[in-house]
């Protein structure tokens, strides 16, 4: 299964290519686990979320799927100047190599935001569901901490819902 994800710290608009003031004090960089997730109706099974990994530095992402022999590797825009706010994903290596994504976001907390995808790649999505039968990705992320005893990531918030 290959994931599709992406944001970024301080990231740039595709109006004006500044950091913006509504995203400024949100910090996307660092990793983030998937906490629930919904594809085309469906719900991923806990194994398959833990199996995601994130990874997001500054304009950049990568995706890493347990058993699976390459990551998904790109860059993103935002734009949040819309209602939902977007986000334009291009992959430049990986399961989806050349590959653009439409995206919408939303920031819950300092800890948690949730991303709905197209994963056809013709328009952003309107709402944050994923319907039966649908190519849309809807999907709750959790940043994960390193755990100060053992040096273990952890889940920054105890939350179950995504």
């Amino acid at each position: 299964m290959s994931a599709v994800v992406a944001i970024g710290d301080e990231p740039k608009s595709e109006e004006n290519g500044k950091s913006s003031s509504d995203n400024a004090a949100f910090r996307f960089d660092g990793v983030w686990k998937p906490k629930g997730a919904m594809l085309g109706g469906v719900l991923l099974p806990p194994p398959a979320l833990k199996a995601i990994t994130l990874t997001i530095d500054k304009d950049k992402y990568e995706v890493a799927v347990e058993g699976e022999e390459h990551s998904d590797v790109g860059t993103f825009t935002l734009d949040p100047t819309t209602t939902p706010k977007r986000m334009t994903i291009k992959s430049t290596a990986g399961p989806n190599k050349g590959k653009t994504f439409f995206a919408i976001y939303e920031i819950k907390n300092a800890d948690a935001m949730r991303v709905c995808y197209d994963l056809s790649g013709t328009d952003f999505p309107k709402e944050f569901k994923a319907p039966k039968g649908s190519k849309m990705y809807l999907v709750g992320y959790r940043r994960q901490v390193p755990d100060a005893g053992s040096g273990q990531i952890n889940s920054a918030t105890k939350s179950e819902a995504p």
